[in-house]
């Protein structure tokens, strides 16, 4: 797993400077008063819904709209007294918008990002193919250099793209969702290039990325994007809280897990049908399962601060919680013997019972007892039925 680097020198000038920036069309400000400061060797994630208007922001840095107000920054210098040679050369950005190409091969489209530093004629020297070489072979694309650009898949495409972009060798990239088009290996693989060459040459990174997972792993700072407002940069763990991140996306109470980084579907409302006993990590692949065979479960008795008991509050229709790092206590155990005691079948994850979970072994002899059919995991619940 990818762990943000925090080791950006902060003692620089920032990359990129954002003071009271609003941004729209026309007249229209979609997102207002957004002040950050990026430094050098940093990534940072704006994360949002659709339309809440991190392209937009994004296309403002780079030149393409004009801000409504306030002022950005490029290395201390205000953006619009830089001569366009010197912002091509010190600021690139890739949208998700395809450039149109005839008869061009991906090398040639590569090519394009080392023009900035060519003459009239656009003739590179052997220092800027050697740039080209070396942006291609991280992205994977050198051994497809020849290869049409236009007949290329959506996801050789990207990450040409992404190439063009690193051999421009920039202070401040742009990317508009740079994951789009790659596949979940190829997700991990461009965000870790990010990654190095921030940290390897003070190139700091602004990018959109609608994964959270990803972003939580790759992002220094993100930013949450909505209703005309972009929050404060902050620390992933600091902003993806399930309470801000379910206002975000107008997501239901529940929806989003930090600990798993992943949004949940709705749980089967009504009564129980099935008690499932879990702990640690045993239940999950069982409670998602149910949830998908539109089943109501019940469980317990968990800890509210393992893995199962964190899915638990989303998914299950009841859950019966103990004390953390305690003993069930009795009380405890009657109310799960209740719920148990109602549904049709009981489903047991845990392969071995240990000290602080010996009720639960009391759980499945109550079932035993009465009559309730024990399964081993939902897959065998479900095949009995």
């Amino acid at each position: 797993m990818m762990e943000p680097d925090r080791t950006y020198d902060t003692s620089r000038p920032a990359a990129l400077e954002l003071d009271g920036v609003s941004v729209g069309h026309g007249r229209h400000a979609l997102v207002r008063h957004i002040s950050f400061a990026l430094a050098p060797g940093e990534v940072m994630a704006l994360i949002g819904p659709n339309g809440s208007g991190k392209t937009t922001i994004l296309k403002t840095i780079a030149g393409q709209l004009a801000p409504l107000a306030g002022t950005i920054a490029l290395g201390g210098s205000d953006l619009r007294t830089l001569p366009a040679a010197t912002r091509a050369r010190r600021l690139a950005a890739l949208f998700t918008a395809r450039p149109r190409t005839e008869l061009l091969s991906c090398k040639d489209v590569v090519d394009a990002g080392r023009y900035p530093y060519t003459g009239r004629l656009g003739i590179l020297s052997e220092a800027d193919e050697a740039c080209v070489r070396a942006a291609m072979e991280a992205t994977g694309t050198w051994e497809i250099r020849n290869r049409d650009f236009a007949h290329m898949s959506d996801g050789q495409r990207q990450r040409a793209l992404i190439a063009r972009s690193l051999s421009q060798d920039p202070d401040v990239l742009i990317l508009d969702e740079p994951t789009s088009y790659l596949d979940i290996q190829a997700q991990l693989d461009m965000l870790r290039l990010l990654r190095e060459r921030a940290r390897a040459r003070g190139m700091a990174v602004l990018c959109s990325l609608h994964e959270i997972d990803l972003a939580s792993k790759a992002a220094d700072r993100v930013i949450c994007v909505h209703d005309g407002t972009a929050s404060a940069a902050a620390a992933p763990d600091e902003a993806f809280t399930a309470a801000r991140i379910e206002a975000l996306y107008g997501l239901r109470e529940a929806a989003y897990l930090p600990a798993f980084g992943s949004f949940e579907m709705d749980r089967r409302e009504g009564a129980p049908r099935v008690f499932v006993i879990a702990g640690g990590t045993a239940g999950v692949d069982t409670f998602r399962a149910l949830q998908r065979a539109d089943i109501p479960f019940a469980t317990g008795v968990l800890s509210p601060d393992d893995a199962d008991g964190m899915l638990a509050r989303s998914l299950a229709a009841r859950a019966i919680f103990s004390e953390p790092f305690e003993p069930v206590e009795r009380e405890q155990v009657e109310r799960a013997r209740e719920v148990l005691g109602c549904c049709e079948a009981l489903i047991c994850c845990v392969e071995r019972f240990g000290t602080m979970n010996a009720a639960n072994e009391g759980l499945l002899e109550f079932a035993k007892a009465h009559g309730i059919p024990c399964y081993r995991s939902a897959a065998h619940y479900l095949a009995h039925r």
